[in-house]
């Protein structure tokens, strides 16, 4: 398992779980905007489909993670408990997690981002355009900041067993 010099958390700074929330609801606030470009009912959808990927998050898997109850860098473990009963921590260290797992993830960004590439080539718009470049800095190189230098880094769930860890760390021999 991975050992870290750094200490781990038991309950991550309020200004962690600030700036990475912030991230997240800049990315879908942008996202929407670009969205509602093409309508209401498009716009009315992707919020759906952010509120079913969150509700998944955090009913199932925050429900099995060390910070259950306690502040993660993103203030799920305390939402989860507030309306789930805590679940297993050994189901999260056993969940296996592939490429195919995050896609939706990436989709939050990447839907907003082709239809705003379509929308400018129907016509020209210099906002749109700012907030298609916006949103990509922002869903890929914001969130990978995010996760690399503030959140995973101090983790403890990530020393216990972590899914997406193991997925992304660069040596991994499985």
């Amino acid at each position: 398992m991975y050992t870290n010099e750094q200490e781990c958390y038991e309950n991550y700074p309020a200004w962690i779980v600030v700036i990475s929330n912030l991230v997240s609801l800049s990315t879908y606030f942008i996202g929407g905007f670009i969205i509602y470009q093409i309508g209401f009912l498009w716009l009315a959808l992707y919020i759906l489909y952010i509120l079913i990927l969150e509700l998944r998050l955090i009913k199932g898997h925050c429900v099995n993670c060390y910070y259950y109850g306690k502040t993660c860098a993103f203030g799920k473990g305390r939402l989860s408990s507030l309306f789930f009963k805590k679940g297993e921590s050994i189901k999260f260290c056993q969940n296996k997690m592939t490429w195919k797992d995050i896609v939706p993830d990436f989709l939050v960004s990447a839907i907003p981002i082709g239809v705003g590439i379509i929308t400018l080539i129907i016509h020209f718009n210099w906002l749109i355009l700012f907030l298609i470049v916006l949103l990509f800095i922002l869903g890929f190189s914001g969130s990978a900041l995010v996760r690399g230098q503030l959140a995973c880094k101090f983790c403890k769930q990530r020393e216990l067993g972590c899914p997406a860890q193991k997925l992304f760390e660069k040596n991994n021999k499985n």
